[in-house]
């Protein structure tokens, strides 16, 4: 539960309206999963999100930062403090010349329209991605062949102190799905891209190309965290799932996913219990068959 006091605090550095108390994280995920956070509050400017970090910390008071919800697995008992969320409220786009200046809040997919607005090409991997560019930052999101780290220049960011920090490209050392961020205790606020200029039709038909791969291999009728599995060396983890038998494997309303086995979906009302226990048995399974260790990319919030 939230305190009076906290609440209170709260309100003097965001709206009233802003603040949801009870609010079902289920809303918040594209897992469509999870229960109730004790308070889910949408931020509008990297100031608030400075004076409630710098505040949350002083008090000792849990803290999470949310973007899309596109790779997180919510407890179903929910969130015991405050969500952060940057999203709706912050995504404003900024084109200069060939650098785009992207608030953090922005959908990567809503980021990749722009730039081929502008004739900027360099982005087309990411116009399926469903997560917002913070958390594709901290993560190295990728697909197709391109990734965050290929075309981000500059990221902004603030710690638990309210401090605000500028990080290029090498300082953010990103890696496959990671970054020197990611774990730590550093929200994405703002991401300058370098892109190149290209032909607009010429963007244009890559991203409609990747979309229709995406559509043909992704089950993306039903709610997911988009890949569950990072890809172990050497190996597809899409490829091993299958090959152990697992197509189509449920438990409770999670299942492995017919199109593509390195989804696992809910098939309406799944919990996070059932992707969980979904997910140990695909490791095991796959650890007894192949040898090989699965390794999460999705990240369980409790």
């Amino acid at each position: 539960m939230i305190s009076n006091t906290v609440l209170q605090t709260l309100e003097s550095y965001v709206p009233r309206e802003n603040i949801l108390l009870g609010e079902p994280m289920s809303r918040h995920t594209t897992f469509r999963i999870g229960g109730e956070a004790d308070c889910f509050v949408e931020i509008e400017s990297m100031e608030q999100l400075t004076h409630l970090q710098r505040y949350l910390q002083m008090v000792e008071q849990p803290c999470l930062i949310l973007g899309n919800g596109s790779n997180l697995l919510v407890s179903d008992r929910g969130y015991a403090g405050v969500v952060l969320h940057v999203g709706s409220r912050m995504q404003q786009i900024q084109v200069q010349g060939e650098r785009m200046i992207v608030q953090a809040g922005a959908l990567m997919s809503q980021v990749a329209q722009t730039a081929c607005e502008h004739s900027l090409t360099g982005l087309e991997f990411a116009s399926g991605i469903p997560g917002t560019i913070g958390g594709g930052v901290i993560m190295n999101a990728g697909a197709y062949g391109g990734e965050i780290s290929q075309v981000a220049d500059m990221v902004k960011v603030v710690d638990r102190q309210g401090n605000v920090l500028e990080l290029d490209n090498a300082t953010m050392e990103f890696g496959y799905r990671t970054s020197a961020i990611k774990g730590q205790p550093f929200t994405v606020v703002e991401v300058t891209l370098r892109l190149a200029r290209g032909e607009r039709e010429t963007i244009s038909e890559k991203m409609k190309e990747l979309a229709a791969k995406r559509r043909e291999k992704q089950p993306l009728e039903y709610p997911s965290a988009g890949s569950v599995f990072k890809r172990p060396e050497g190996y597809f983890a899409g490829e091993l799932i299958m090959k152990s038998g697992l197509r189509g494997y449920q438990i409770g309303g999670a299942r492995v996913s017919d199109k593509h086995c390195g989804f696992i979906v809910n098939m309406g009302k799944a919990t996070c219990e059932d992707v969980k226990d979904l997910i140990a048995h695909v490791q095991e399974r796959v650890k007894a068959c192949f040898g090989v260790d699965l390794e999460t990319e999705v990240i369980y919030v409790e």
